[in-house]
């Protein structure tokens, strides 16, 4: 993400538009009006700055040049007592463009969740965000389709989660899209829509020239030590600098004490109120505590004020007049009158907007507890009631926000913890780690009941063992549960659960040590037996494999009783190598699970790494897109990495490298390497097989060579493993098998009889590679391909299958070398390994074999999305259902589509179903 300003200084054009010239952002402002150059070099364009700096002032130019440019505008504007309403910020963005709904090529599932969106119906509890976010999507592009279209959210920072989650959705899939996103945030807020692929515009403060002309703008420009006070003062902050310089006078700048400014600057706009008729204040007030969800009560609050007042407040430059009503000048002036006006005032101003919102029970209980300083049991109840319409609209952290404020207005501390805790279960499925822990602390402090606070842990550790901070947070859970085991053996299984799953990230044996520790104390128990086997298995699936092996199968069977196990199962058997099983139990926990979001179990990676292993690529960079989103709209890094990482994977094995290594560097970027010691090798894996497929022995072997130890241990208790083979092969052409042999006979050592077929073959393999000696190189290989159950590991068995063939070949063995050099080479085509199906058939021409070098298969000219949008319309999907699957618009389908026909040298979509079919059965295509 691009954290700088532009530094060109293209020409700013004549202001057209009727504003104020903008002082000292000359620079930011033409990159601000690309947004309306569609398509856009920068789509998602976010403009960061402290309040004051400007970002408003810029979004009001793009807005004003858009009728001119023929582009529509859809805006929406934080407001910071609305951030606990679900879905207002998309409330101001799409009701504009509602009576369009009816005329527009929207699914009638689509139109059914945007108006629950506007709370006219709750959107469908199976979808939530995700399902807002694919109809707002798909209204965009409609919309966009019709004329193109800029997206302006001004003050993010105080949108609602559930729109910047939808928001964020959107943002990641504007590619090809006539719509442009323009954001306005303060820096350090973590917002859903700051992700790796957006373009982020800091608006820096002006410097001391540029502050000098802005004051210079004035009609009663400031001179002498005023002036110089101003610009001390102000720092460069043009908001600062008007504003001080319209309301300071000579006495202010006296030698004691600074002009107000910073958080004294709410107190110089509400300086004005003085002078205004007691009406004015009124209407004021109400209106500043008024929120556009409270739209219905805005005709009483305008019409008991009356014009003159409304005209004063104008005149004094706190309001202005729009199509919607009067508005603040500016969010610090809203603030301003909010906050100077004492707190009796401002409850009745909450009272009164409750009374006129008696048929929105949701806004009328909130304007209550704004209204209520004490203990009150009536709106506490009021406000808990309405946790279940949020829910069901997917605004989880809407729920999470009334539960908190009921909890806290509850006169019975009992009670008031049970509240917090229901509120902690809520904003876990926000993924607001902070938010968990922020509820936790108040549990603790307003209870001693041991089965709450283990509750409130275990839903903390629940989340914090899907970040980043992996030894904090292990030590945090493994403390938990060992002060449970005895007292709570449930719950402190729980959180063992949940520790082991970080112990895999992190990868450090210390943890090993202490979870094994910790499940010793663990009290025996029949009904506790699946999970704790589980958490056996993922602490070192190597140490006890055959007894792990044996109770299997009544695991799955167990599973089969309890679907929400599914995900787990596929873990475990991954872990173990029984990959048939894993991606079996993974198709029918994504199956079953929907779209109602991540899999409720940690390790969602193992379901993309158990495809990458049997050959479905396509599935695991599907799942990959599909959790990535999910853990991007949520913020857990982890997870994201996790997917960028086996992307790269996938992408280096096909041969788009350049691709590979940006993926790998996206994942290496959020993680730390000593805390995720997982992700970082297989991120590094995926460099090293990018390396490889480009013919870099040098240079695959020196990053191979990371994921081990300098002793030639692994890095990563099971990550590493599958390298040792790639290692090998990497020496052999690098002249480096001395230093690779030392990495795999130790790790040979350490796994012992406990290494699965697919280990024992990759360690032969790697000895076949690095083998001096004839007659052991040809019996390590030949042991690497003896085991039938190797066909599950189509990749690397054809890897295994042409490094034989080579060295028969170059022993004169041609006749030998024809059968795997034929699987190895098939199998190639078939995966799309395109750098290693050309490797294959160059060793079939240099052995003097018949193989013809045919055209590659048509689809292969594509890229892998296009690909599967193909074969989903080969199969009579529609532009819509197929968007529906791959989370794009119908247009974006369409437009991929459009691109692929003359690459697939067809013009009708009826031609498809032959093409794809033709493909799949021809030599070398894909099933």
């Amino acid at each position: 993400m691009d954290e700088h300003a532009d530094g060109g200084r293209a020409a700013v054009g004549p202001e057209t538009d009727g504003g104020p010239p903008l002082v000292g952002r000359e620079a930011e402002l033409p990159r601000v009006l690309r947004a309306l150059d569609m398509p856009s070099p920068d789509p998602v364009l976010l403009l960061l700055g402290e309040p004051g700096t400007g970002k408003s002032a810029l979004l009001e130019r793009a807005v004003r040049r858009a009728p001119a440019a023929g582009v529509r505008v859809l805006r929406a504007e934080g407001s910071e007592p609305e951030k606990g309403l679900p879905f207002a910020a998309l409330h101001q963005l799409l009701r504009p463009s509602a009576a369009e709904w009816d005329g527009l090529e929207l699914a009638g599932e689509r139109r059914e969740v945007l108006r629950g969106v506007l709370a006219a119906r709750p959107v469908a509890a199976d979808g939530g965000v995700m399902a807002a976010g694919v109809a707002v999507l798909d209204l965009l592009s409609a919309l966009g389709g019709r004329c193109p279209l800029l997206v302006v959210v001004d003050d993010a920072q105080w949108c609602d989660r559930a729109s910047l989650e939808v928001l964020s959705f959107v943002a990641r899939r504007l590619a090809g899209e006539p719509v442009t996103m323009l954001v306005a945030a303060r820096p350090g807020d973590a917002l859903p829509v700051l992700g790796p692929r957006a373009t982020a515009l800091t608006l820096g403060p002006l410097d001391a020239a540029a502050a000098g002309r802005l004051l210079d703008l004035r009609p009663d420009r400031p001179t002498g030590r005023l002036r110089a006070r101003i610009l001390a003062q102000a720092e460069g902050n043009p908001l600062a600098l008007t504003e001080l310089a319209g309301s300071a006078t000579t006495d202010a700048a006296g030698p004691v004490g600074p002009l107000p400014l910073a958080a004294h600057l709410e107190r110089i706009h509400a300086a004005p109120l003085g002078a205004m008729p007691a009406a004015a204040r009124r209407a004021l007030l109400r209106l500043a505590a008024l929120e556009p969800a409270d739209s219905p009560a805005l005709a009483a609050v305008l019409a008991d004020a009356g014009d003159a007042a409304w005209a004063a407040a104008e005149r004094a430059g706190l309001v202005r007049r729009t199509d919607r009503g009067p508005r603040f000048g500016h969010p610090l002036l809203r603030s301003a009158v909010y906050h100077a006006a004492p707190f009796d005032a401002r409850r009745e101003a909450h009272r009164a907007l409750a009374g006129l919102l008696g048929e929105e029970p949701d806004r009328r209980a909130w304007h209550l507890a704004a209204a209520t300083a004490l203990p009150d049991a009536a709106v506490s109840a009021e406000l808990e009631r309405t946790v279940g319409p949020a829910r069901r609209r997917g605004g989880h952290a809407a729920a999470a926000e009334a539960l908190h404020r009921a909890a806290e207005l509850a006169p019975d501390r009992a009670d008031g913890a049970r509240l917090l805790v229901a509120a902690a279960e809520e904003a876990v499925l926000t993924g607001d780690l902070d938010r968990v822990e922020e509820l936790a602390a108040a549990v603790r402090a307003r209870t001693d009941d041991p089965s709450l606070l283990a509750d409130i842990a275990a839903l903390a550790g629940r989340l914090a063992a899907l970040t980043v901070r992996h030894t904090v947070v292990f030590a945090r859970l493994a403390d938990a549960a060992e002060e449970l085991c005895l007292v709570r053996p449930d719950t402190a299984l729980d959180l063992l659960a949940d520790a082991v799953v970080v112990r895999f990230y992190c990868g450090r044996d210390v943890q090993r040590r202490r979870i094994e520790d910790v499940l010793r104390r663990l009290p025996e128990d029949p009904s506790r037996d699946w999970l704790r086997t589980w958490v056996r298995a993922v602490c070192d699936p190597f140490a006890d494999r055959a007894e792990l092996l044996g109770v299997l199968p009544w695991m799955a069977a167990e599973a089969r009783r309890r679907p929400d196990r599914l995900a787990a199962l596929g873990v475990m058997a991954w872990l173990l190598d029984e990959t048939p099983l894993a991606v079996r139990a993974f198709d029918e926990a994504f199956d079953r699970w929907g779209s109602r979001g991540p899999l409720p179990d940690g390790l969602g990676g193992a379901a993309t790494w158990s495809y990458v292993d049997q050959g479905r690529w396509e599935r695991a960079r599907q799942a990959c897109a599909r959790s990535a989103a999910l853990a991007a709209a949520t913020g857990l890094d982890h997870a994201v990495s996790c997917a960028a990482a086996v992307d790269a994977m996938v992408l280096a094995h096909q041969g788009d490298t350049a691709a590979a290594r940006a993926r790998a560097a996206e994942a290496l970027a959020l993680v730390d390497p000593l805390e995720s010691r997982s992700v970082t090798v297989y991120a590094r894996r995926a460099l090293g097989a990018a390396d490889l497929a480009e013919g870099d022995f040098e240079a695959a072997y020196d990053r191979l060579r990371t994921v081990f130890t300098a002793e030639g241990a692994p890095v990563h208790y099971h990550a590493s493993y599958p390298a040792l083979a790639e290692l090998a092969a990497a020496a052999a052409r690098s002249g480096r098998r001395a230093g690779a042999a030392v990495v795999v006979e130790r790790c040979a050592r350490d796994l012992g009889d406990d290494a699965s077929p697919r280990l024992r073959a990759l360690v032969s393999r790697a000895r076949g590679l690095l083998a001096g000696a004839e007659d052991a190189a040809e019996a390590h290989f030949r042991a690497a391909l003896a085991d039938p159950e190797l066909e599950h590991w189509p990749f690397e068995l054809a890897r295994t299958r042409l490094d034989f063939a080579e060295w028969l070949r170059r022993r004169r063995r041609i006749a030998e070398a024809r059968a795997p050099l034929g699987e190895a080479l098939e199998t190639f085509r078939r995966l799309g390994a395109r750098p290693w199906a050309e490797r294959a058939r160059a060793e079939a021409r240099a052995a003097g074999l018949g193989v013809m070098d045919r055209e590659p298969d048509a689809l292969a000219r594509l890229s892998p999305q296009q690909q599967e949008i193909v074969r989903l319309a080969a199969r009579g999907l529609t532009n819509r259902e197929i968007g529906e699957k791959l989370f794009l618009s119908p247009r974006t389908v369409g437009s991929h589509l459009y691109r692929s026909f003359p690459k697939l040298g067809i013009t009708a979509r009826s031609q498809l179903r032959d093409l794809v079919e033709g493909a799949a059965t021809s030599p070398g295509g894909r099933p």
